[in-house]
């Protein structure tokens, strides 16, 4: 195929075109010799990186011509010393965000500035936007927004500016990621998701699941757990005869084999939670005392080997897809229960209770409004404004009605 058959040429102006399939403006500059091209989202921006730009940009290594440190010198830095103090699995999802950013990793701390975000931002929505993208077997998977990627910069300048390696140098700097970057950096709309599952869902749900599964699941529930967090409760954590366990320990799975790799000794936000044993808590306990194996700890296991992810995601998604619920994942079940905290509760001390948060912003976000909701108290208003419609609706009264004469007309 020919250039024509994917940009059409915008008149007036020379060496820049439009991709016929997004709208995007390809724009060609030679400097040189040698030919540069970059996308963009509108044609003034074609015309202003144009006008201005006068060759790549060279790397500056730290110490050399910058005083700053450059971006891949502070996240090695960052992975030395801030590291030791993540779970595991957030640093496998924080080196999977930082992928996108190695591009600017050459680029001293300052020079990293608004208008470098603004272009990386532009070039990575070119890219997520693009037929070579589309059409490269990711299907429905594909990107949404940048968010993970600049909620990560926030990130490495917030600990920069923190850190007593940087403080000298990182004093009179400001994060580069504004509010305008989030909104360029949306790519199509987050698939509709529902993350609250209802209670009749969810003992729909668990009467589909195999009976291991099923007290897993009822136990996550119950104490509005993390599924790491259940699946490596301990008998040593658990009294019974004062009912009272602890939340305490948290299985390791690897991110991309899901097998299961340590259990720590501390939740994700290191502080052990006290859980109430209820009667239905009790009941499940009872049951797996049954098979309870001498000097193994793991409440939950399989022939005294710890759970791994992927046999309960196989467990969990037969189970979601038999029973026909609308839910997906094994985090729904503490979604589920936030959202019944706060109901019965009448709050976020309930939620904060139940979950075991420290942050009243999660603790909202895992309880919040739902469609359910919205039908809830749709229904509640328009009924008091039926009700008071009917009521306040004026009688008619014919008595102090004056009939016209009839006149003959012409």
């Amino acid at each position: 195929m020919s250039r024509a058959d994917h940009y059409k040429k915008i008149k007036n102006t020379k060496g820049i075109y439009q991709y016929r399939q997004t709208g995007q403006y390809m724009v060609e500059k030679r400097i040189k010799g040698k030919l540069y091209s970059k996308t963009f989202v509108s044609l003034y921006e074609a015309k202003q990186w144009q006008k201005q730009f006068d060759g790549p940009e060279l790397p500056v290594k730290c110490g050399e011509e910058s005083n700053f440190a450059t971006l891949k010198v502070v996240w090695e830095r960052m992975q030395q010393k801030h590291f030791i103090t993540l779970a595991t699995s957030t640093k496998s999802v924080w080196r999977r965000r930082y992928e996108l950013l190695k591009d600017l990793e050459h680029l001293p701390m300052n020079k990293i500035t608004p208008a470098k975000i603004t272009d990386w931002v532009i070039e990575k929505v070119s890219y997520f936007t693009s037929s070579d993208y589309n059409t490269s077997g990711r299907g429905k998977a594909g990107r949404c927004n940048l968010n993970n990627e600049l909620n990560m910069i926030v990130s490495i300048f917030n600990w920069y500016k923190q850190s007593e390696d940087f403080e000298l140098e990182a004093v009179s700097l400001t994060c580069p990621v504004k509010l305008k970057h989030r909104k360029m950096g949306f790519i199509k709309p987050l698939p509709d998701k529902q993350k609250q599952i209802n209670l009749e869902h969810a003992f729909l749900f668990f009467d589909f699941l195999k009976p291991l599964y099923q007290d897993l699941a009822k136990m996550q529930f119950y104490t509005a757990g993390r599924i790491g967090e259940v699946s490596g409760l301990q008998w040593s954590n658990i009294d019974m005869k004062n009912r009272r366990m602890l939340i305490k320990h948290t299985c390791i799975w690897d991110m991309s084999s899901k097998m299961f790799i340590e259990l720590k000794p501390f939740p994700k936000n290191r502080e052990a939670r006290a859980v109430f044993i209820t009667d239905e808590i009790m009941e499940i306990l009872r049951h797996r005392e049954a098979f309870r194996i001498p000097g193994n700890q793991y409440v939950f296991h399989v022939e005294g080997l710890p759970l791994n992810y992927c046999t309960i995601q196989i467990n969990y998604r037969g189970a979601q897809r038999q029973s026909g619920v609308p839910y997906t994942g094994t985090h729904i079940l503490r979604h589920g229960m936030a959202k019944l905290a706060r109901k019965v509760g009448g709050g976020l001390d309930a939620v904060l209770a139940m979950t075991g948060h420290k942050d009243l912003k999660l603790a909202d976000h895992y309880s919040k409004c739902t469609e359910d909701d919205q039908k809830n108290f749709s229904e509640m208003i328009m009924k008091h404004i039926r009700k008071e419609m009917q009521t306040e609706q004026p009688k008619s009264d014919f008595e102090n009605v004056i009939q016209l004469r009839r006149t003959k007309i012409g």
